[in-house]
């Protein structure tokens, strides 16, 4: 019993020992990588080449790509090997992903635009069409309504729903003759129900304006309220 103790206890005196006089495994140091340098004007086109990439596509609203496989494409075109997606297929691809950034983008425009007319066309005088567009009557002419075939000239205001203008031809001094196609449904709509010499105002759902995407000053999904005068109806020459 006497000699099982003793071994007992020295296994434990040489087990502590052990583990009190081990050494932890030394982490090894991490190399390095030396930051890019470019040395020559090959360096300089890559770089300049990747710049430019992707600077277009973070103005598209994309913040965020796989570098590894944008490296991959590149390698790929340049190196004459088959691509892992077609032209086709990268169309598809990243038309379906803009539409999906722009529709979240313009998702806070439409909610407020649709709340804005669900409002207004409850105030006197307001009236709605069937395609969505709201209008009211400030001054009415006389004479002969246009067509979609006809040009018509215009002075005009349009704002923003908080009142913001964005664009007016009084300002500028002068009006703007135009066909009916070839302005937004709403325009090529409303000026089809005025008479020479009358003043409308328009209210123009985001679907009858610019659409979902940003157009120049107009963030995509705006509805847009348009102060309209009609100054003459140019009939299409029979």
């Amino acid at each position: 019993m006497k000699l099982l103790l003793s071994f007992a206890v020295l296994f434990l005196t040489l087990t502590l020992k052990a583990q009190t006089g081990s050494t932890k495994p030394v982490a090894k140091p991490v190399a390095k990588v030396p930051a890019p340098v470019l040395k020559n004007i090959y360096d300089s086109v890559s770089y300049a080449a990747g710049v430019s990439v992707a600077n277009f596509y973070k103005q598209q609203g994309i913040k965020k790509l796989n570098t590894v496989m944008v490296s991959k494409a590149v390698n790929d075109v340049l190196g004459g090997k088959k691509p892992l997606l077609d032209d086709q297929a990268c169309n598809t691809v990243m038309n379906s992903y803009m539409s999906k950034l722009q529709a979240e983008k313009s998702k806070p425009n439409i909610e407020e635009g649709q709340k804005f007319l669900a409002q207004n066309k409850l105030k006197p005088g307001v009236k709605t069409t069937a395609s969505g567009l709201q209008y009211e009557v400030i001054t009415e002419g006389n004479g002969q309504k246009p067509t979609s075939a006809d040009s018509v000239t215009c002075h005009y205001r349009g704002t923003f729903i908080n009142g913001t203008g964005f664009d007016n031809s009084y300002d500028r001094g002068a009006p703007i003759t135009f066909a009916l196609t070839g302005v937004i449904p709403g325009w090529t709509e409303g000026l089809q129900l005025m008479t020479p010499g009358s003043k409308y105002k328009f209210y123009v759902p985001y679907t009858l304006g610019y659409g979902a995407f940003d157009y120049m000053s107009i963030p995509g999904g705006s509805m847009l309220i348009f102060e309209v005068e009609l100054l003459e109806v140019k009939k299409k020459p029979q």
